[in-house]
C-alpha cells in the first residue's frame, strides 16, 4: 500500500512517495520515489513575514507538480504538512485556502511539539536499542525541535525559534542559546546518560560527507572538524569541492553550528543519525491509519 507524504519545510518542499515495509527484526518505511524542491519560504517570511504572491505561485505550481507524481504512483493517500514558515507567515493561512482551491491539497500547518510527534512515530521503528534514556534533535531551516525520553516514552519536547534559514537571514533572538541551555539544565536529569539522535537533511549529508556507514555514529571531533572546513570556504568552493547543491552548501553550515552547540552543552561525544524525518513518519501514521480501518 503506497503513501504520499508532503513536507512544506522552510527551506525546501519535499514529496516521498513509500510504503511500509516488516521483517522480522524491524519496520520502515521503502521509498519508492522522493522529490525535493528548494521552494525556500522562509527567505520571504523572516525578513518580510509574509509569502509574496510569486512566491505563491511557485508553492502552487510545486504542489501540483507532487499531486500528479502522486497520481501516477497510484498512492493510498496524500497528506501535506507545513511546518515553521507557514507557521509563521502572516499569510498563511491565506495560502493554504489558495492552495486548497487550486490544487485539491489540504494542508495542515503543524507545530513543533506535532512536528517531533510525527518524526518520532517514525523512530520507534528504527534499529536502535530505545530502552536507554535519549535525546532527539531536529534542526530545520525555521526551528529546531529538542525531545527527550526515558524508557522508550516521551518525558519532555520544546521548539526552539532557531534554524538554518533564520540563523542566514540574521532573524534569530540573541538569547535563544541562555534560553536553550535553561530548559535543557531544567529538564535533563543529572544521574542519566543520553544517547543523541540527530534528524534533518543536513545531519543526514553531514553523516555521508563524512563517510559514515549504516549506525554508525558522528563524533563531536569529527563534526567539529568538518564544519571548520565548510565554513572557511566560499559558497562555490562548498558547491565544487563537496559535490552539493547550491540550497544546501549555505544551510548546512548553521546546521552543523547548532549541533555542535547542543552537543558541547550536553557534554556528549557523539550523535547518531537514523535518517528519518518528518515524512517518514506521516506515512507511518497513514499506514497505521488505514490498518485500524481494516481491522474494524
Amino acid at each position: 500500500m503506497k503513501f504520499g507524504a508532503i513536507d512544506i519545510g522552510t527551506n525546501a518542499a519535499r514529496l516521498l512517495i513509500g510504503e511500509v515495509v516488516n521483517d522480522e527484526k524491524s519496520t520502515w518505511v521503502k521509498k519508492i520515489s522522493y522529490t525535493r524542491i528548494p521552494l525556500r519560504l522562509g527567505v520571504e517570511v523572516f525578513s518580510k513575514g509574509s509569502i509574496s504572491s510569486k512566491k505563491a505561485e511557485e508553492f502552487k505550481k510545486s504542489m501540483l507538480a507532487f499531486k500528479l507524481i502522486a497520481d501516477v504512483f497510484n498512492v493510498k493517500e496524500l497528506r501535506a504538512c507545513a511546518t515553521s514558515a507557514m507557521r509563521e507567515a502572516d499569510n498563511g493561512k491565506e495560502i493554504r485556502e489558495m492552495i486548497l482551491a487550486e490544487t485539491g491539497i489540504p494542508i495542515e500547518i503543524i507545530d513543533g511539539e506535532v512536528e517531533a510527534e510525527i518524526i518520532f512515530t517514525s523512530f520507534l521503528k528504527i534499529d536502535y536499542d530505545l530502552s536507554k534514556p535519549f535525546i532527539v534533535i531536529d534542526v530545520g531551516g525555521g526551528s529546531t525541535e529538542i525531545s527527550i525520553f526515558y524508557r522508550g516514552e516521551k518525558n519532555n519536547s520544546r521548539s526552539f525559534k532557531i534554524g538554518t534559514l533564520r540563523m542566514l537571514k540574521k532573524k534569530v533572538d540573541k538569547d535563544i542559546w541562555d534560553t536553550i541551555n535553561e530548559w535543557l539544565q531544567k529538564t535533563l536529569r543529572k544521574d542519566m546518560d543520553y544517547l543523541v539522535f540527530a534528524t534533518g537533511g543536513n545531519i543526514n549529508k553531514t553523516h555521508k560527507l563524512l563517510g559514515k556507514k549504516g549506525n554508525e555514529p558522528i563524533s563531536y571531533k569529527d563534526l567539529k572538524e568538518i564544519y571548520g572546513e565548510l565554513k572557511s570556504l566560499s559558497l562555490a568552493k562548498r558547491i565544487s569541492k563537496f559535490q552539493l547543491r547550491p540550497d544546501r552548501a549555505d544551510v548546512i553550515v548553521p546546521a552543523m553550528q547548532i549541533f555542535l552547540k547542543i552537543l558541547k552543552r550536553l557534554d556528549s561525544s557523539e550523535m547518531y543519525v537514523p535518517k528519518v524525518g518528518l515524512s517518514d513518519g506521516m506515512i507511518q501514521q497513514m499506514h497505521q491509519k488505514h490498518l485500524a480501518k481494516k481491522d474494524k
